[in-house]
């Protein structure tokens, strides 16, 4: 049996995403982008509310590829308002199509997403050494520097606690406690 963090609970879905994904370095654009959507797509709710939607998010949103998405229209989100597989709120349904037109302008200024996104780490990952889950913070300078400069760009649903979220799911920040079998282990 291994050592997991408190949070991981006992269903599968979070078992895999924590031994698999959380706290392991994201590089690639569109990987990047769909953790984006889906931590803005998870303000006010638990996080396996939204994994257990992910597949339907996909599907949604075209595999989050930014360049179809900014292209959707009115018609377009009224379409994805109605899926019952995604969570429908009309101010993070619009705001994935706000993301994805602030992406690209980051990607044609920065070459990449995330040339632009690993910056506030300095390009590496940052190893806290929590004890335990409850040391683990909300928010952090670089989460709130993050949270500013995004919000200065166009992008939505990108506060500083979502943006902490979002450095933890993509491995900017590995928060792996003590006791986990994945603390401080890199990828």
């Amino acid at each position: 049996m291994k050592n997991r963090c408190d949070w991981a609970t006992s269903d599968q879905i979070y078992i895999d995403y924590h031994d698999n994904e959380w706290g392991k370095p994201k590089h690639d654009d569109e990987e990047l982008f769909e953790m984006l959507c889906l931590e803005g797509a998870q303000a006010g709710l638990s996080w396996i509310t939204i994994l257990k939607r992910r597949e339907n998010y996909r599907k949604a949103f075209d595999n989050f590829d930014p360049a179809v998405i900014q292209e959707y229209d009115e018609e377009k989100i009224q379409e994805i308002l109605q899926d019952e597989g995604i969570i429908r709120n009309k101010l993070k349904v619009r705001s994935v199509v706000t993301n994805a037109k602030a992406f690209l302008n980051v990607q044609e200024e920065f070459g990449t997403f995330d040339t632009y996104i690993w910056s506030f780490v300095g390009g590496e990952p940052i190893l806290n050494d929590w004890k335990n889950h409850e040391e683990v913070p909300a928010t952090t300078d670089e989460s709130v520097k993050m949270s500013k400069d995004l919000k200065k760009r166009g992008f939505k649903f990108v506060g500083p606690t979502i943006c902490y979220a979002y450095m933890q799911s993509t491995g900017m920040v590995n928060d792996h406690t003590q006791e986990c079998f994945l603390h401080h282990k890199k990828d």
